[in-house]
């Protein structure tokens, strides 16, 4: 069974990077033909896509978020990690890793983790 886990900080400070991991067990995040994406869901408000790594190691990203998103991969330890930059409170919300079927937005949540909360506030 395969299982996501994100991890990272809580708070991050207007202007600054929000980093985040995903780790991955019960499969590899190389196994053909799927992908491994980032969602978000501001307070009171529905769920964001933001962006997808493949298998392949391709990306893809949220036209509205491309310029401050990107996510890298380390199949060493089966993770992937989103990077998003120039926070502002506005970007406050629980973001989730989720395997998808594709490099489109999917929220699904038969693979998905728990979910952590980051707040953007100085």
């Amino acid at each position: 069974q395969v299982q996501l886990q994100e991890s990272g900080p809580g708070l991050v400070k207007p202007s600054q990077t929000l980093s985040l991991t995903c780790t991955v067990s019960g499969g590899s995040i190389t196994a053909n033909g799927y992908y491994w994406s980032w969602i978000r869901q501001p307070p009171g408000k529905g769920l964001e896509w933001m962006g997808a790594i493949a298998y392949s190691g391709s990306t893809y990203y949220s036209p509205s978020l491309k310029s401050r998103t990107s996510i890298s991969r380390d199949t060493s330890k089966n993770q992937f990690t989103l990077h998003l930059s120039s926070v502002t409170p506005e970007d406050t919300a629980v973001y989730y890793c989720a395997r998808a079927p594709g490099p489109y937005p999917y929220y699904g949540r038969d693979y998905r983790g728990k979910g952590t909360l980051v707040t953007v506030s100085s």
